[in-house]
């Protein structure tokens, strides 16, 4: 006598593998919608912090409920209409609501004072503002400033559109860790 499987134990072992497959998939989903997700760099906007191609992790859901945004924070985020993309953007948070910003003379001033940019190696050429961040709103730019199309150009962004903040790089592996703030 063999000890081949009957039909309805073959039937049966193919139903829960089923079920592991959609329940995997299912989780998955909700996991990259609405919690984590994994990102890959598209454009060098964010030169040097963030090089073309790097991976990194974008927190969906703890920044929205249990933090706030802050100065630094680098978001992920839904442009404007004024953008006239439909690709998600990555930029930082150099303005808040109330902030007045004003680049001057290749410095960036936060309510009249400079700003610490050690993060960005080629400085904006361009003077700009000065401006007030509305209420509900950002004011964001990519690190490389004199390559980024960032709220300089599109204007403020709505705090709505932004979908995660990323917590840190975990590709390539010589540069996995948190991101210059």
């Amino acid at each position: 006598m063999g000890d081949s499987a009957s039909p309805k134990s073959t039937a049966r072992f193919l139903l829960e593998l089923l079920e592991i497959v959609l329940i995997a998939f299912a989780l998955s989903w909700v996991l990259r919608t609405y919690i984590i997700e994994a990102r890959k760099i598209p454009t060098g906007s964010m030169l040097p912090t963030i090089q073309l191609n790097d991976r990194v992790i974008v927190d969906k859901i703890f920044f929205k409920e249990f933090g706030h945004l802050s100065h630094g924070d680098i978001v992920v985020f839904r442009p404007p209409p004024s953008a006239h993309a439909t690709e998600d953007f990555i930029k930082r948070i150099v303005g808040l609501p109330g902030d007045k910003l004003e680049i001057r003379d290749h410095i960036t001033y936060i309510n009249d004072q400079p700003l610490s940019e050690p993060y960005v190696t080629d400085k904006s050429k361009n003077n700009f503002g000065p401006i007030v961040v509305p209420k509900d709103s950002v004011f964001v730019m990519g690190d490389n400033r004199n390559n980024s199309d960032d709220s300089r150009v599109w204007g403020f962004l709505p705090i709505e559109n932004i979908t995660g903040r990323t917590l840190f790089r975990y590709w390539p592996l010589d540069h996995v860790g948190a991101l210059a703030r």
